[in-house]
């Protein structure tokens, strides 16, 4: 044995400082696998059923390999005696976060300014936002558009642990119209400038959707309409047809993917959920024909709304073309209203932001704004939980505590049913068991 010992001390001393570096990750690494597969006790002071709303008292949580085991009142709980034990006696706990339309990839940049972000930046900047958005309590994002796959590789990179971040869904490149909302329209016609999911027509748009899958998108996500951050296109005007959003959804739905559609216009807001999408993004001109059919077909909102407050407050200081701001100020107060009556005539919400038009980490803004058009608290708690994990398709997994779910955990100061604020203050969270901030100590 000892003469085992010393040869590898010779191979490593021989690898030089990189190949020490090298071996002492790989220890690192081994060390981060057997805690996370060591088991883990949580008493909290409080937890939140979001399915039924109770706040329970004295509660005892218990984790094994990354998984809810066990929870119950602490004072009949069973934990493994080797255990490791945090103490969270003046907290509130709940299920980690789920943020369902995000850009993790991307950054406020508006206009020209976009133009100089290079696909190897972007990546680069997913990793910083990944760790702010995980550290802000959302565990769990769908990353709604990103170029050249770069979402996938984030996903990728977090699920293999070189980097810090939430458990991803991603689309890889919006697909949409040529000169659409998803579209790069800020160039003359000279430099041949097309958005990497530009497809038309019915074949184009098949072909598009299987190309999307075989590079590693979760889902599908599309341009219904025109957008507020692009130029020359109307927000309230259908792009795709009937006919193709049909044909995007059957292949994607056939191949097991899910589809999210960017829409601001009554049109093609009605359209998308006659075709069957599984999810209406923004949704500003929302009328009562478009709800109709989104109860009818049990299709979500996911609404974006604090988002509003933060680009017409930040317009100036980040320089934001006439052409982007002339359409902001005539479509986010309207949404408002429209998103209001949604809320009061009962469609599906799910929680999502469109992160990346305002700074990551300010996901939880979202949860007052929508209070503030009529939700609970409870319910806004819950599009962000158990709502979002039935629209990415993972009820049971995320969104809830309960045995079998992954242990991605949140917590914070007082009651979120009382001030839904206080989710914007999040002061620990953990991931799969393991523990990612913990201000509140051991």
């Amino acid at each position: 044995m000892k003469g085992f010992l010393h040869s590898v001390m010779a191979v490593v001393a021989g690898l030089g400082m990189w190949g020490q570096i090298a071996v002492q990750q790989g220890a690192a690494q081994q060390i981060d696998t057997q805690q996370s597969t060591r088991s883990v006790v949580i008493h909290a002071g409080h937890m939140l059923d979001v399915k039924t709303g109770k706040l329970l008292s004295d509660q005892t949580l218990v984790i094994e390999d990354g998984k809810i085991v066990s929870i119950g009142d602490s004072a009949g709980a069973k934990a493994p005696t080797n255990a490791l034990r945090l103490e969270l006696p003046n907290a509130t706990v709940l299920p980690g976060l789920i943020d369902a339309h995000t850009h993790l990839t991307m950054d406020p940049k508006f206009g020209y300014e976009e133009l100089g972000v290079s696909i190897p930046r972007q990546a680069l900047i997913g990793a910083k936002n990944a760790r702010v958005t995980l550290e802000a309590g959302f565990t769990t994002v769908r990353n709604v558009g990103a170029d050249g796959f770069t979402d996938v590789a984030l996903r990728d990179a977090i699920n293999a642990g070189d980097v810090p971040g939430p458990r991803m869904l991603v689309s890889g490149p919006l697909l949409g119209i040529t000169g659409g909302h998803c579209d790069n329209n800020l160039l003359p016609y000279e430099y041949h400038a097309e958005g990497y999911g530009v497809a038309d027509g019915i074949a184009a748009v098949q072909h598009k959707v299987r190309e999307n899958i075989k590079y590693g998108a979760d889902l599908i996500k599309i341009c219904a309409t025109g957008g507020v951050l692009s130029k020359g296109d109307d927000p309230q005007a259908s792009q795709y047809t009937l006919e193709e959003m049909k044909a995007i959804v059957a292949d994607a739905h056939r191949l097991g993917r899910k589809v999210a559609a960017h829409a601001h216009g009554a049109q093609g807001i009605l359209w998308a959920s006659e075709a069957g999408v599984d999810s209406i993004e923004h949704g500003s001109y929302i009328d009562d024909a478009g709800i109709a059919e989104m109860k009818k077909n049990g299709t979500y909102l996911v609404p974006t709304l604090y988002l509003g407050d933060w680009f017409l407050e930040n317009a100036e200081k980040n320089h934001v073309p006439d052409f982007y701001l002339a359409k902001a100020k005539a479509v986010m107060p309207v949404a408002r209203k429209n998103i209001a009556h949604a809320f009061a005539s009962g469609v599906k919400v799910a929680f999502g932001t469109d992160a990346a038009v305002y700074p990551h980490g300010l996901n939880a803004h979202e949860f007052a704004v929508m209070v503030k058009l009529g939700l609970t608290p409870l319910q806004a708690i819950q599009a962000a939980t158990v709502n979002a994990a039935d629209l990415l398709g993972w009820p049971g997994k995320v969104g809830s505590l309960e045995p079998g779910a992954w242990a991605d955990i949140v917590a914070v100061d007082g009651d979120p049913l009382k001030d839904v604020t206080t989710l914007e203050r999040v002061k620990f969270v953990m991931k799969g068991g393991e523990v990612v901030k913990n201000e509140y100590g051991k």
